[in-house]
């Protein structure tokens, strides 16, 4: 077990139309980082609910309101003036979290100073195993692994037995461990996304700068929607995100 002197970790939640559910999580995560102090960001994109009503006045957190919804990856930006710890969490709305897992992520990091970002295993609400690390995204794989299980399987390593730490192209966004000094290189995520492949791109970006890998020792609970795959308009917004990343040359 390790401990750093002045160290503190930060986290940046964003929110939309999700209250109750974000409520949740961001409680879990106050009461259960105790390790290391915590300066912890709620971004709400202008949700036309109840939802900065509730998340407001929570204590121990910082709130922001945009005036309008800028997109996932460009509102978590907002953290990047804020001040972030030497550890910098992005963490989705929909996650539930058992122990101090922020700073066990954070021990990992210290300890291995080689990595530049993370992610934990990620469980569905029951425990099975979601499929979210997953190679560098190809047409190919964006948009015929949506037809045929094969490609798709192959995509998201579906084969591959998470037993140990394991580098990988792609972290998912749902709750993610980036060095606080390469996420500001980084100038955070690519704005140009609105939502979906913001992070594979963040992902191998921050290679540049270390490893990028999965800790299964290491686990959180994601109240996965796959809404992209359920409503058309989120589908759509996917896409001509999957067509951003691909006329990308950096990769």
């Amino acid at each position: 077990m390790i401990f750093i002197k002045d160290f503190f970790i930060s986290a940046a939640v964003v929110t939309y139309n999700n209250g109750e559910e974000a409520e949740k999580t961001i409680r879990l995560i106050l009461e259960n980082t105790k390790k290391y102090p915590l300066k912890l960001y709620v971004i709400d994109n202008h949700s036309t609910d109840n939802t900065a009503a509730l998340l407001r006045g929570i204590d121990g957190v910082e709130f922001t309101e945009n005036d309008k919804n800028i997109g996932f990856g460009a509102a978590h930006n907002i953290a990047l003036k804020k001040g972030l710890g030497k550890y910098h969490f992005v963490i989705n709305p929909d996650i539930e979290i058992k122990g101090d897992v922020l700073s066990s992520l954070a021990d990992f990091m210290e300890q291995n100073p080689d990595i530049a970002l993370s992610m934990p295993q990620i469980l569905n609400t029951d425990g099975t195993v979601q499929y979210l690390p997953k190679k560098k995204p190809t047409f190919k794989r964006l948009f015929f692994g949506r037809l045929f299980p094969k490609i798709r399987d192959e995509y998201v390593m579906k084969g591959e037995n998470f037993e140990k730490v394991t580098e990988i192209d792609f972290c998912s966004g749902c709750f993610m461990c980036i060095k606080g000094d390469v996420f500001e290189r980084l100038r955070g995520f690519d704005k140009r996304y609105f939502m979906y492949l913001e992070d594979a791109d963040l992902t191998l970006r921050a290679k540049h700068f270390g490893k990028t890998v999965i800790v299964p020792e290491i686990s959180v609970y994601h109240a996965w929607q796959r809404d992209s795959a359920k409503k058309l308009k989120l589908l759509f917004i996917h896409i001509k995100s999957a067509f951003k990343f691909l006329a990308k040359k950096e990769f």
